[in-house]
């Protein structure tokens, strides 16, 4: 691409500045709908993500999360509904909302000819970055990243692990209001997906709002205050302790000496337990009222003759949280007249 085609392409994607609405959300949507002919891949989707939160959108292969990304970058426009991205409105000012939002695709899309300077170099410039701030935002990253010994070396000769941290140090080089991560650990080994991670929290700690989707669901549970279940339409929404709660309640795990099971019909008995089950030596119980209820529990297992190790809450995985959602959300075919 020669300088004079930069140039056209940096004034025709960075208008003058607008004003952008005031919020406390970095993203709002109401109602956002796509269709592809009369196939609805996203389906009425109203949602706020609070500003410098992570939040997780999670759902299957083909639930139309990529969509919803590619949307709310202004890359596609909706079929129906309405979004604000950094305090921009979709579909208004879009060449505005790129401005003001970074964003990862699952391909990194990088020049393998070039070195991890070049790259960065290029980029910065279409986002239109004075010559100072390209050299200091481009050391910056590359030096946060782990990649600044390698900031010579063609990408060519880069791991998919220091690929996708060269693409996040693109993504973030303009300094963005709003971070869209499509997987961002996908494919990479512990120690660069670790890096990774630790550097989505320092982006959070900063105050960045981070819209992360990943299958990983530990990931998720680790690095978002929020996280939205989506299949073609949003399932369910909120804090992961908060829907853990919702959808099992609070139990406790009761680990005796020998095995549970013979002590299972005791448990059941008791008017204030709605649920138990045994696993070798574990009880899993679920009291009405655990801080009310579990001495009353454990003095009834002990005049039982069971020998009692430990007791403590059990907290189902955020895995057991997505799956019963995802089942309850099983689409149907949906068309858009």
């Amino acid at each position: 691409m020669t300088l004079q085609r930069q140039e056209t392409l940096r004034s025709a994607t960075h208008p003058p500045l607008a004003v952008p609405s005031p919020s406390m959300n970095a993203i709002e949507t109401h109602e956002l709908t796509r269709a592809f002919g009369e196939r609805v891949v996203v389906e009425r989707l109203t949602l706020a993500v609070p500003q410098g939160a992570v939040f997780g959108f999670l759902g299957p292969n083909g639930a139309g999360k990529t969509t919803t990304v590619r949307m709310l970058a202004a890359l596609i426009a909706p079929t129906a509904g309405s979004a604000v991205v950094a305090g921009f409105r979709l579909g208004e000012d879009d060449q505005m909302i790129r401005r003001n939002v970074g964003l990862l695709t699952e391909s990194p899309g990088l020049y393998e000819r070039l070195n991890a300077q070049q790259n960065l170099r290029f980029f910065a410039r279409l986002y239109d970055l004075d010559t100072a701030r390209v050299a200091t935002q481009t050391e910056r990253y590359l030096r946060m990243l782990g990649l600044w010994d390698r900031r010579d070396d063609p990408v060519g000769s880069f791991s998919k692990g220091m690929r996708q941290k060269l693409a996040i140090a693109r993504a973030l080089l303009h300094e963005p209001a709003v971070i869209f991560l499509d997987e961002p650990t996908a494919g990479l080994d512990p120690e660069a997906a670790r890096t990774v991670r630790e550097f989505i929290k320092e982006l959070r700690a900063k105050g960045r709002t981070i819209f992360l989707t990943t299958h990983n669901l530990p990931e998720a549970d680790e690095l978002c205050d929020v996280i939205a279940v989506f299949r073609t339409r949003l399932l369910r929404i909120g804090a992961p302790a908060a829907l853990r709660a919702e959808l099992f309640g609070d139990s406790v795990c009761i680990r005796i000496a020998g095995d549970a099971e013979p002590f299972l019909n005791v448990v059941r008995a008791l008017p204030f337990v709605h649920a138990a089950d045994a696993d070798g030596d574990v009880l899993h119980v679920s009291p009405d009222n655990p801080d009310e209820h579990n001495p009353l529990l454990v003095r009834a297992l002990i005049d039982a003759g069971a020998a009692i190790r430990y007791v403590e809450p059990r907290e189902p995985a955020l895995e057991d949280v997505y799956l019963q959602l995802v089942r309850e959300g099983e689409p149907q075919e949906r068309t858009y007249a």
